[in-house]
């Protein structure tokens, strides 16, 4: 069931580590972790044009990463933290599945070592 609902979730996944997958997006994400910030307070730091800005919060748009709205004539843009839960539920489910590995391996080598051990003592 959980490989299901994680097949389910790839395009989203895909979009999101795409999205986080380029250094002005997560500056971006960086700058809006403190707090809401208007489109030009964003782009001001990264060295390009705000056209270009703006089309890198289109695919953090995209990806569910970040909302924009129009107040006065100022477009604000705010994080949307729960995105990230789909990125930290795939990394940790590959954590849990490489120390589960791991586990199995170390266990087998100490079966290893266990069985060195009793032929050393049968001689």
């Amino acid at each position: 069931m959980i490989v299901r609902h994680m097949l389910n979730q790839m395009p989203a996944l895909d979009r999101l580590f795409h999205a986080l997958g380029d250094p002005a997006r997560r500056a971006m994400i960086e700058r809006l972790s403190r707090g809401p910030a208007p489109v030009t307070e964003l782009a001001r730091p990264l060295p390009m044009s705000l056209p270009a800005a703006l089309q890198h919060l289109g695919v953090l748009e995209t990806a569910g990463l970040v909302r924009s709205e129009k107040i006065g004539r100022v477009r604000v843009c705010t994080i949307e933290p729960h995105a990230l839960s789909l990125a930290e539920q795939w990394i940790s489910a590959r954590r849990s599945e490489w120390e589960q590995r791991l586990d199995r391996l170390g266990d087998y080598l100490n079966t290893l070592d266990d069985k060195g051990d009793d032929d050393g003592a049968n001689r």
